[in-house]
């Protein structure tokens, strides 16, 4: 779409990919990566470590399962995607902004590693499943909830839980 950021970010996950299903039974994860600039300081002949900037990334679909499968914390990836911006309320009534990144692309960096691709299996994967029909999350899933237009979404297993904030639809359920 014209006019949206594109950006290309290397760095580390800092936490597990979560895989979650929406009630019409897209798969979606979310993660997060945090990409630190190095310097080299020719005066003391060491390398400078400048402030980190840490991201949450959210990825769709196949590729959604393909990253809960394939990814793990501290593993260094290179993303692509669209640069979100969002805006919210907290619960002491504070106007919040954060940063997302609405990923295209994913894989790991091989720079300092080895990788062994295989193509994912399009039927094998969730496709199809949701809410109560299994597909789970190797992390551990989320918990069920219901956001406020009634849409509910769960982590495979078709457990409710708390109340969340998510209105179904394509949007991440975070």
């Amino acid at each position: 779409m014209s006019g949206e950021t594109v950006i290309t970010l290397v760095g580390n996950l800092v936490d597990e990919p979560e895989l979650r299903w929406t009630a019409n039974g897209a798969a979606v994860a979310k993660f997060r990566i945090a990409s630190t600039p190095r310097t080299f300081d020719r005066q003391t002949n060491e390398w400078k470590d400048g402030e980190s900037l840490f991201l949450t990334c959210s990825v769709w679909r196949q590729a959604a399962e393909n990253v809960a499968e394939s990814l793990q914390r501290g593993m260094r990836v290179i993303v692509q995607g669209r640069l979100k911006q969002r805006s919210y309320e907290d619960n002491h009534g504070v106007k919040r902004t954060v940063y997302e990144l609405d990923v295209e692309e994913v894989g790991p960096s091989l720079r300092s590693a080895t990788a062994r691709v295989e193509k994912a299996s399009r039927g094998a994967g969730g496709q199809g499943q949701g809410r109560g029909q299994g597909g789970g999350s190797r992390s551990g899933g989320w918990g069920g909830g219901q956001g406020p237009a009634g849409d509910a979404w769960s982590s495979g297993g078709g457990q409710q839980g708390q109340q969340g904030g998510w209105g179904g639809g394509d949007e991440p359920p975070f």
